[in-house]
């Protein structure tokens, strides 16, 4: 089977910018393969962060020296105008040739309520995911673009500054009709590491590329990762992360973190907690989920440092243990 590339995301959550930028210095030492980072203007839980994601990857474009990066998750439906984000990422794509990637989504209620969006329908948010796209990669090819969809317009829009290829299109999905945008448009799905959902999202995106005449690109599955060797440091400072597990938070319009926090509290214990992403004092255990992430299809997995205990720790340890584990003989299971 093809082999599996190890990126890290950088959580802008968690984290400020210039911690993040230390971290993706060190992923990229480790041996990662890749660098995405989360985007967003409000953290999942009031004391968190939420640096701006495309100052941060041009800052980590020019610290590390030859990865891929780009953003998992801008979202299209009300906070970014579509052109301006197809000039920020081609852009991005001029200065680092062969290196930038733009990851879009329809979002969550906590960004783009606070921004002063009225949420829309799954429907309107696919609507205009698919809008937004068009313009997006036709402003890529270098054509000139007038169009109006009411939440936004373009008119005799044009990229005046373009580069050799354009930037790598990577489409966010939690469900089969989100897939079949990535398959229309994407370069590649991007979406959790579930193994009850992921099946489902992978083969409607693959079947949508079809569809289109499309030759189906990355599937890309993403889960949060961290150790530590103090287990109650370690889980103390993963709980922060319990908000974003009910799926609640993603379709209805709860638009503060303080009422994630209390709404996750009484839903996702521990337990639950450790079934999302990949929490454990134990290597063997981070080689293993990751492994059956790999039986999944997936050809890249994106790991999303949430190790508050010891970040650091959790990037060396996965730099000198987990991903030559990894890059061993893989056979499934």
């Amino acid at each position: 089977m093809p082999e599996t590339r190890f990126w890290f995301s950088a959580a802008h959550e968690q984290f400020p910018p210039g911690e993040l930028l230390k971290q993706a210095v060190a992923a990229e030492d480790a041996g990662f393969d890749g660098i995405a980072c989360s985007d967003r203007f409000a953290p999942w839980w009031p004391e968190g962060e939420a640096g701006n994601a495309w100052v941060w990857v041009g800052a980590a474009a020019q610290a590390t020296r030859r990865l891929p990066l780009g953003t998992a998750g801008t979202a299209l439906v009300h906070r970014y105008h579509p052109a301006v984000v197809a000039q920020a990422f081609m852009s991005l794509e001029e200065m680092f040739p062969g290196r930038a990637f733009l990851g879009v989504g329809s979002g969550e209620p906590l960004d783009e309520v606070a921004c002063g969006a009225v949420w829309p329908s799954p429907r309107e948010q696919l609507e205009r995911l698919e809008q937004a796209l068009d313009v997006i990669t036709r402003l890529w090819d270098g054509e000139t673009v007038t169009a109006d969809h009411g939440w936004f317009a373009v008119k005799d829009a044009r990229l005046h500054t373009l580069a050799e290829h354009r930037p790598k299109l990577y489409v966010s999905a939690s469900d089969p009709q989100a897939a079949r945008v990535a398959g229309r448009w994407g370069d590649g799905v991007w979406t959790l590491g579930d193994p009850d959902a992921a099946p489902h999202i992978v083969d409607a995106y693959r079947e949508a590329a079809h569809d289109a005449g499309r030759t189906a690109g990355e599937v890309i599955l993403q889960t949060g990762f961290a150790w530590a060797e103090d287990e109650d440091a370690l889980l103390r400072r993963a709980r922060l992360w319990r908000g974003t597990q009910p799926s609640e938070v993603y379709v209805e319009p709860i638009d503060a973190s303080s009422t994630i926090q209390r709404f996750s509290r009484d839903r996702i214990d521990d337990q639950a907690l450790e079934r999302g992403a990949i929490i454990s004092t134990q290597v063997d255990e981070h080689v293993e989920r990751i492994r059956d992430l790999q039986d999944l299809g997936a050809t890249v997995v994106c790991l999303q440092n949430i190790a508050g205990a010891d970040p650091h720790g959790t990037i060396r340890t996965y730099g000198e243990h987990v991903l030559p584990s990894l890059r061993g003989a893989h056979v499934p299971r």
